[in-house]
């Protein structure tokens, strides 16, 4: 009997912020490779997010959420997303039952008509809405003619999840793996490692503080022992937010630095001697080289 042909492709998740792409994605993979926060527009960068189901190879692109920009942050990072959408063989638009058709969806339909893409429609949070607001939000939005298909799913749960897999594997186009089949994400160790520690510091600092400090790992040392040490700079922008995110006593950024540690151990598989620095620097907002790390255009 003939061996099933290999697929593999690309599949863009798109949705205005807090849609739930990260938690979807993270549910798809089966690990976590994106950060999951309450707060809005925590994926600075597309990741990619490997997930193997029979005989194919899913790449997933997480974007950032498509908002309105204000900062050139956050410019870079809706064009990331429209040119993760541009590059895909599947586009997934995922839509917070919740919010229902606000603003930014409607932005979104209206850039994926302008482009002339199909999309798959994955209506998100369904545990949370009643069946008949779920029937109207899919009507309203089918008028637009640019779903082929929609899902009623919830990412938390894993509602719902598995059927949208089965349809995405089978729209793929046939052809060799991109990737190793053990490899969940293309991002490197150090920068996943650094996310990790930036989504602890969005989860415990409850105000506006996250969106004004990024993170970097700096050494990453393999030791005899099998552990690793790894020196991460949480970089601010003000002495002020260099108190905050240190704490009283510095009981915040040791409390940070123990859920990461526990993350990456479980991430790493091994014993992790994390160390946290805080360092003010203004601009880190405007240096060409932190854009260029993160895969974001400096200039979008």
């Amino acid at each position: 009997m003939a061996e099933a042909p290999k697929r593999c492709g690309f599949v863009a998740l798109l949705g205005a912020p807090n849609a739930g792409k990260s938690t979807l994605l993270n549910h798809l993979v089966g690990a976590k490779v994106s950060i999951v926060t309450p707060k809005v527009q925590t994926t600075r960068t597309r990741v990619l997010g490997l997930a193997i189901r029979g005989d194919a190879q899913l790449v997933f692109v997480d974007t950032p959420g498509i908002f309105q920009p204000k900062r050139r942050l956050d410019r870079a990072m809706v064009a990331a997303a429209w040119a993760g959408a541009a590059d895909a063989d599947i586009v997934v638009l995922l839509v917070d039952a919740q919010k229902g058709v606000t603003h930014d969806v409607r932005r979104i339909v209206e850039g994926l008509e302008k482009a002339g893409r199909k999309a798959i429609l994955a209506l998100n949070k369904i545990d949370l809405v009643k069946r008949e607001k779920l029937l109207e939000l899919a009507a309203t939005l089918n008028e637009s003619g640019i779903f082929t298909d929609i899902f009623m799913i919830s990412a938390t749960t894993g509602d719902g999840v598995e059927d949208l897999a089965e349809t995405l594997v089978g729209r793929l186009p046939e052809g060799p793996w991109l990737y190793p089949e053990d490899q969940l994400s293309d991002m490197a160790e150090r920068h996943l490692a650094a996310e990790m520690t930036r989504e602890k510091l969005f989860l415990k600092l409850r105000q506006e503080l996250p969106y004004a400090l990024t993170v970097e790992t700096e050494e990453w040392e393999d030791k005899p022992d099998g552990s690793v040490r790894i020196a991460q700079v949480i970089y601010v922008q003000r002495d002020t937010q260099k108190s905050i995110v240190l704490g009283k006593g510095g009981q915040m950024i040791k409390a940070v630095g123990e859920a990461s540690r526990l993350d990456l151990e479980e991430m790493l598989g091994c014993r992790v001697h994390l160390f946290l620095f805080v360092k003010v620097r203004e601009k880190w907002g405007d240096d060409p080289d932190r854009y260029r790390d993160w895969g974001l255009d400096f200039d979008a």
